[in-house]
Parts: structure tokens; C-alpha cells; sequence
């Protein structure tokens, strides 16, 4: 089961990158009136860089773990069959 979930893993994937991007220009949108820097800018000022990529980073990983586990919850309950594993591993 876990070969006909991972189609759908990757097309979500993707639209939760789309949708993450969305998200952080709305919010950087609310933080400051510029866009926000990019590291291939030639002069940014790099506290603020740091600043956007940390927030970047985490509303991706949010957005990416939220659809991720949504839609494996969603393919269990139309198929029955969980396409991971049942608990994290114990270190």
C-alpha cells in the first residue's frame, strides 16, 4: 500500500509547498512592506534574512506536516491500510 500512497505523497507535497509560500509572503507581508530578502539578493541585510528564512522554515514544515499527516489519514480511512508507521521509534 505504501507504493500507491506515495503518487499522492508527492503531488501533496508539492501543493503544501505552494500553499507554505502563500502563507509565509502573506505573513512577511504583515511583518514588513518590502518583500523579504533572498539569499541570490546582492545586498540584503542579513539579520532580516535570518529572520525570513527561520519563519520561512517553520511555516513550511508546519504546512508539509499538516498535509502530510492529514492525507495519510484520509488514504487509511479510504483504504483501510496506514501508510507509515504506527508510532515513532523509541531512542
Amino acid at each position: 500500500m505504501k507504493l500507491v500512497f506515495l503518487p499522492i505523497s508527492i503531488v501533496l507535497g508539492l501543493v503544501a509547498g505552494q500553499l507554505s509560500k502563500k502563507l509565509f509572503d502573506f505573513m512577511w507581508s504583515r511583518f514588513d512592506e518590502e518583500e523579504a530578502p533572498r539569499p541570490k539578493h546582492r545586498q540584503i541585510n542579513v539579520p532580516k534574512l535570518l529572520i525570513a528564512l527561520v519563519i520561512e522554515g517553520a511555516v513550511f514544515r508546519v504546512v508539509k506536516g499538516l498535509v502530510d499527516h492529514a492525507s495519510r489519514r484520509g488514504f487509511a480511512k479510504a483504504t483501510g491500510a496506514w501508510p507509515g508507521e504506527d508510532a515513532p521509534e523509541r531512542a
